[in-house]
């Protein structure tokens, strides 16, 4: 796991300083995430594409994007909103799963596995933050 001290924002296996928001453990973690939400709403029925498929994949996909974006800003506290609205999207896509779960779509092994990846995300996403949030 990467270190979180101030200037390396959790780049995975180093101590070195990040260059690009692909060297974010937390987006990678997240990018996993997404694409493991694509799988899962593959199995979806057809009459859900534009209902709970969408709304999955869109909050899923939310999350590294914001983190990306984040960090592609100038300023620290810019940084700090776009990881608090991946977080949102993060809570945003627990529920969606969760009512997937509940309503049948998705399967007790899947849920397990995506709540355990949101999980591990949302304490990345608040020890990043603190780490940022020490540079202000």
């Amino acid at each position: 796991m990467g270190t979180w001290g101030v200037g390396t924002w959790g780049v995975k296996g180093s101590d070195m300083a990040v260059r690009s928001y692909r060297d974010l453990e937390v987006w990678q973690v997240a990018m996993d995430l997404a694409e493991q939400c694509y799988r899962v709403t593959k199995g979806f029925p057809r009459e859900e594409m534009f209902g709970m498929t969408d709304q999955i994949r869109r909050a899923a996909a939310s999350v590294p994007a914001n983190i990306a974006e984040g960090q592609g800003r100038q300023y620290t506290r810019e940084f700090l909103n776009h990881l608090s609205i991946a977080r949102g999207s993060l809570k945003e896509l627990e529920t969606h799963v969760l009512l997937s779960h509940r309503v049948g779509l998705v399967k007790e092994e899947d849920l397990e596995a995506l709540m355990s990846k949101c999980d591990r995300i949302s304490q990345m996403l608040t020890r990043l933050r603190q780490s940022l949030q020490q540079k202000t």
